[in-house]
């Protein structure tokens, strides 16, 4: 990599993507939004988050509250995923921002494991898809009765905003280049030759440069190979399975309305279709692309990356391509989840008895599963097979590009 000043990025000129970003104050930044973030997570969790009126009854739920309904409701591993993904990565993940950026004193083992952990964590956070699975179910309470926030409410949107800043601001390269120095180059790179036909290959995790029959990377202390190990054969397996679960997802109700009485089952369709038919047709064209075409495309974008990636062509066009359909499957994957969290509020918000109750049903936890699956399909699938089809030559462009 080139030294670049602060404020500037390095990109490479093939796919584009950021390698290297040097932000100004890189220790200051990130830090004082980790621990903005924190407080303000913990103050959403002291105080009465939203609540609803409904024919002179009142409800209202604290942050806390929304699990521990789903646990009476023998939906345990409903709770566990709310916990784990909307509160617990998140905060866990900004702790490890605070040590790391920090440079505490730590054996050096503990921090690459924290390292590692790290950026592994942080992909499943879903602080802010939460946020907008909220704001969904203000949409569909509206038609009841009165919706109005908490005092946690501001604190949990500047929690989401401030934990992706910290995010933004903790650079991968420069972080580790604080938790362990850059082992030696086996061998000087030529520009404008993939490290693969040079016997070199990048680690995952820490982004040092190594020989490719290196198996261990004396840095971060990860297992890696030049390419993924059988990348095609996890990812593809993952996709069946989603695509089998995915059919009994859609059949199967994911939610339960009691009202004067009567139960009625609502599937993911019906609810869109309900939604469409009070006029709420904005709601109900987000709920549709979030939790019925976003997965669909999702597993045709995964199949066609496999497919592509199983061929010979040599087509630099169609691997550029291909690489921003990967990246755009990678970032939209998780915001499917918005419909399970939509029903976790609701089912902790709507308690009147007899008058009216929601509840989840098992099709929310299975497609919560889909989700997961098709999250754990991208990430096995390596994007760099795309571009090993495409025939290089040593003169074409230098290996990376200062911006």
């Amino acid at each position: 990599m080139p030294a670049i000043g602060p404020g500037s990025k390095a990109s490479c000129p093939r796919c584009h993507t950021t390698l290297q970003s040097n932000w100004d104050e890189p220790r200051k930044r990130p830090t004082a939004n980790a621990l903005a973030a924190l407080l303000m997570l913990m103050l959403a969790n002291l105080f009465p988050f939203i609540n609803m009126q409904v024919a002179g009854l009142s409800s209202e739920i604290t942050l806390p509250q929304i699990p521990s309904v789903m646990v009476s409701d023998d939906y345990s591993s409903l709770a566990m995923l709310f916990l784990l993904f909307v509160q617990g990565l998140p905060a866990v993940c900004m702790v490890l921002i605070l040590l790391l950026v920090n440079c505490l004193r730590m054996p050096t083992p503990l921090k690459q494991l924290m390292a590692r952990v790290l950026f592994q964590l942080k992909t499943w956070g879903m602080a802010e898809i939460f946020l907008a699975g909220v704001l969904v179910s203000f949409v569909k309470l509206m038609a009841y009765g009165d919706i109005g926030i908490g005092t946690s409410f501001v604190p949990w949107c500047l929690f989401c905003l401030l934990q992706m800043r910290a995010f933004q601001y903790t650079e991968r390269r420069t972080l580790w280049a604080r938790v362990a120095p850059l082992p030696g180059l086996p061998a000087k790179p030529l520009a404008g030759i993939s490290g693969l036909r040079q016997g070199l290959r990048s680690c995952r995790c820490c982004t040092a440069v190594l020989s490719s029959d290196t198996l261990i990377c004396p840095r971060c202390g990860s297992k890696g190979h030049a390419r993924r190990k059988d990348s095609l054969q996890w990812t593809l397996a993952l996709l069946f399975t989603s695509m089998l679960l995915y059919i009994p997802a859609n059949l199967i109700p994911i939610m339960v309305t009691e009202a004067f009485g009567s139960k009625m089952t609502s599937t993911i369709m019906a609810g869109v279709v309900l939604l469409w038919s009070d006029g709420s047709w904005p709601i109900a064209l987000v709920i549709f692309i979030a939790s019925i075409m976003v997965p669909s495309l999702k597993m045709i974008a995964i199949g066609w990356l496999c497919w592509d990636a199983n061929g010979r062509g040599s087509n630099r066009q169609d691997s550029k391509r291909m690489h921003k359909i990967y990246e755009v499957v990678e970032f939209v994957g998780r915001w499917s989840m918005v419909d399970v969290f939509v029903i976790a509020v609701l089912s902790a918000l709507v308690r009147m008895g007899r008058l009216m109750s929601i509840y989840p049903a098992i099709g929310a936890l299975l497609f919560a599963v889909v989700v997961m699956l098709t999250m754990f399909a991208a990430l096995t699938f390596d994007p760099r097979l795309t571009w090993d089809r495409v025939r290089e030559k040593s003169t074409e462009e230098p290996a990376s590009d200062g911006q």
